[in-house]
């Protein structure tokens, strides 16, 4: 059994990850997300997806980008139509 680094609980079934060389321990995906995923730098919520960064700064969606940025190119669907 392992012991979680985010909430302490001791699980049989916990699991590592190893991001930026750096080895987790975690009981579950919410504690693993809660540890690694980053924060949009604008609505300051976890992004789970995609996401997208302007400059170094990470964000939730291209809104968050544009609002936060002034990055007006930036867009979350691709227009097929020209």
């Amino acid at each position: 059994m392992a012991t979680c680094e985010v909430c302490g609980n001791e699980y049989d079934k916990s699991f590592e990850v190893v991001a930026a060389g750096v080895r987790h321990t975690f009981d579950s995906f919410e504690c693993a997300i809660h540890r690694l995923a980053p924060i949009c730098e604008h609505c300051q919520c976890k992004v789970l997806g995609h996401g997208t960064e302007v400059d170094g700064q990470f964000f939730c969606c291209a809104h968050c980008a544009r609002a936060a940025t002034g990055a007006e190119a930036m867009r979350d669907r691709v227009d097929l139509q020209a």
